[in-house]
């Protein structure tokens, strides 16, 4: 019986994963919402059967930032850009990683201290595999996506946050 790959695994032949149907909307969830945001939903939503890891990172809003206290953030985000790049980001993790379903859910309207404000759950056959997508997938998120945080201090001052500089190449492929 000839064996073909999916998502990096041998497959019998004939069969079609579910998540390949309709990659976008199948078994990799992209939402922007001010709703509360829960974990247990995103990882609900990679979940798999095929599936030995679901790694996840999950930001919330800290008290103090520079030796300031924040009393919350606000985000903003411009989401049919976010959803396009984001569906790229998760092919480029696809090209890395093992990994068969991703979630990243993300917040925007006023996040106070404690909430979440982004969460990023991966599916994969190994663990290495779903703690280095997650890695790899916040960190292109904090570059690329056009989502924008404003911080607001308990002094009264607030300002926009710049993305950050992370080196992406730094993300290494895992060989098996």
């Amino acid at each position: 019986m000839e064996k073909r790959t999916c998502c990096n695994h041998q497959l019998p032949e004939g069969y079609v994963p579910e998540h390949h149907k309709d990659a976008d909307a199948a078994y990799d969830h992209f939402l922007i919402t001010s709703d509360t945001l829960s974990l247990d939903k995103a990882c609900n939503l990679v979940r798999s059967d095929s599936a030995g890891a679901i790694s996840t990172f999950e930001g919330t809003t800290r008290n103090t930032f520079n030796g300031q206290r924040v009393i919350r953030l606000e985000y903003d985000a411009y989401q049919p850009l976010a959803k396009t790049e984001w569906y790229k980001i998760v092919q480029e993790a696809r090209a890395k990683y093992h990994i068969l379903g991703t979630s990243m859910h993300h917040r925007i309207g006023k996040v106070d201290v404690g909430q979440t404000s982004v969460i990023i759950a991966v599916s994969s056959a190994h663990r290495a595999d779903a703690i280095s997508a997650v890695h790899f997938l916040i960190d292109s998120l904090k570059v690329r996506l056009p989502i924008w945080k404003k911080e607001l201090l308990d002094d009264g001052t607030n300002s926009w946050k710049q993305n950050e500089s992370i080196d992406l190449d730094a993300h290494q492929p895992i060989s098996h």
